[in-house]
């Protein structure tokens, strides 16, 4: 069973869901194209420690402060949507990486001489646990911000809050 709750930040509405694992979605509500991915519709509202670990973790990092801490998640996607999600978890607070690098270490990893940056976007841009998460850390190797699917605007405010440059 999945269930949801809703979370109130200085940038919008923002769903999160939980099974009894872990953490298995955190969305934006009013632009998260692949929300239905993690919540069904007869997702149930209820109290989950798992949901109070993420609001400790949104209050301190809305705060404009390291959390320092990563709560109970449980990645349900594919094995390389979920490798993609572990190498996101390691792209530290106020530092940001390119798709360029993390597919390099995935090739790395798999003993391959290349992989795919167009997959890693692609699994990036499915990340069901978002700012935990932390996809909004990743873009394009020119330094140029790319797609975020809780809207530009909001990356652009994700990682000025985390005191990263920007340029737009």
């Amino acid at each position: 069973m999945v269930y949801s709750r809703r979370y109130y930040s200085p940038l919008g509405d923002i769903i999160l869901a939980a099974d009894d694992t872990g953490l298995t979605g955190l969305w934006f509500a009013d632009t998260q194209p692949h929300m239905e991915e993690g919540v069904s519709k007869d997702a149930e509202a209820r109290p989950s420690p798992f949901f109070d670990e993420a609001a400790r973790w949104l209050d301190i990092y809305f705060s404009g402060r390291d959390p320092g801490f990563t709560p109970t998640l449980h990645l349900t996607g594919s094995t390389f949507r979920n490798r993609v999600g572990e190498l996101l978890l390691k792209i530290p607070y106020g530092t940001t990486t390119s798709y360029g690098e993390i597919a390099r270490a995935i090739a790395r990893e798999r003993g391959v001489e290349r992989f795919s940056s167009r997959a890693v976007g692609g699994a990036v841009g499915h990340n069901p646990i978002s700012l935990i998460v932390p996809c909004h850390r990743v873009i394009g190797s020119d330094g140029s911000l790319t797609g975020y699917s809780g809207g530009i605007e909001r990356k652009i405010a994700l990682l000025k809050l985390e005191g990263i440059a920007v340029r737009a």
